[in-house]
């Protein structure tokens, strides 16, 4: 891969204000509706077409897919150009973008391993949020045993017919097409071999689409049976039997290991700040529960979490200052952040007192009961893409070099 021409210092300052001017005069106004945590949780018609217009907003102005080939529909600029404006947008933390599973999965891996027609074919589309992308790999029985895959893929002429069942596949009632996970090879020698990754359509008659309810009362994941759906052979991405490869792959796209996303915001964006605020407001044996010292030190001790978050992101761009193990930081980013997430929102409802049993709705919830979803809907960061437990064993093997327990 060639290296990216250099860019001056006044070039990057003079985009990034552009970029700041851009999205005060069109980010959107906050619905009257309540939007969702992520696209994990987008249940109704009018989150859809909300978060839809407003990633279509950010890309016909040349703000997303920045430093993906300018022939496949993104910008050809280098990635700084990109990290900058997502920056600008969790600064402000403006609304993140729909279609997350294309434009951080999907969409690097097709540009890995696909050929130029796939290219083509999807990825624009895919960046504009005129297709909808979602996930097939976990399933029913197999929990986070990912090669124990059921859902077969078998070959009849110039298709494949399709039958198994998919689960938690957020956006799955709205999408168009799904990166999925299938045996087309069931005597293949082990679990890992006889796999074939495929671009399935979705928006298909022998496709059916069952929404599941969360604990918060939203929808967003759904189980996904198929029914002897034929897709055509065109769909597979690499070739028959390199599925377990690929699927790795998008794994390290979808933790952040690896880069190439096309950029925007994947979630709500939580700041310790809203915490300290809230200590000033919350009351703790009758005094403001920031003047408590056991209060004061865990907003001290999230508040250096955080910023030692922020800084190892810069870190693992500087190959000098992670030399000994260069490929921790990356590794290690989707177990920090989701387990970041999960401790400060437990301490923020902690904060509330006896208001903390109360929910969006209720009279008298603090901030009408956001932090209460915000907590819950952060055990499913730790769950997607890989558990903490799993990311711990994989920091052991691949990073610490510990043997398989």
């Amino acid at each position: 891969m060639s290296a990216e021409p250099e860019v001056s210092q006044i070039e990057l300052d003079t985009f990034r204000a552009e970029v700041c001017r851009w999205l005060d005069e069109n980010t959107p106004s906050a619905p009257a509706f309540k939007l969702p945590d992520s696209f994990l949780e987008v249940s109704s018609d009018e989150q859809f077409e909300y978060l839809r217009a407003w990633q279509r907003l950010v890309y016909d102005a040349g703000y997303l897919g920045m430093s993906w080939p300018s022939e496949f529909g993104g910008g050809g600029r280098p990635q700084i150009f990109q990290d900058i404006v997502n920056d600008e947008m969790a600064a402000g933390n403006h609304p993140f973008m729909l279609n997350i599973v294309g434009l951080m999965w999907a969409g690097p891996v097709i540009l890995k391993f696909g050929s130029d027609e796939q290219r083509r074919r999807y990825l624009a589309p895919m960046l504009r949020a005129d297709e909808i992308w979602c996930q097939g790999f976990s399933e029913p029985e197999n929990g986070s045993d990912l090669a124990n895959v059921q859902t077969t893929a078998i070959r009849d002429g110039d298709d494949y017919i399709i039958n198994g069942t998919k689960i938690w596949t957020s956006l799955g009632t709205q999408a168009h097409h799904m990166i999925l996970l299938a045996r087309t090879d069931p005597s293949a020698g082990t679990k890992y071999q006889g796999l074939t990754f495929f671009l399935a359509p979705v928006d298909h008659p022998d496709v059916e689409k069952r929404p599941i309810r969360k604990m918060t009362g939203e929808f967003g994941f759904n189980e996904t049976h198929f029914n002897n759906a034929r897709v055509p052979a065109s769909c597979v991405l690499g070739e028959e039997g390199q599925g377990w490869a690929i699927a790795m792959a998008t794994l390290a796209f979808e933790r952040y290991a690896e880069g190439g996303q096309a950029g925007g915001l994947d979630m709500v964006q939580l700041r310790v700040s809203e915490l300290v605020e809230m200590a000033r407001e919350c009351r703790l044996d009758g005094r403001p529960a920031i003047e408590d010292p056991v209060v004061r030190e865990e907003l001290v001790r999230l508040s250096v979490e955080e910023r030692a978050i922020e800084m190892n992101d810069l870190r693992r761009h500087i190959p000098g200052l992670c030399r000994e193990r260069p490929d921790a930081i990356g590794l290690m980013r989707k177990l920090v952040t989701s387990e970041f997430r999960r401790r400060m929102t437990r301490f923020a409802v902690s904060l509330q007192g006896e208001a903390a049993k109360l929910y969006i709705g209720d009279p008298g919830a603090v901030e009408d009961g956001d932090w209460q979803r915000h907590y819950m809907n952060a055990y499913s960061v730790t769950i997607g893409g890989g558990t903490s437990q799993i990311q711990m064993n994989i920091l052991g093997e691949r990073v610490l070099g510990l043997d398989k327990g």
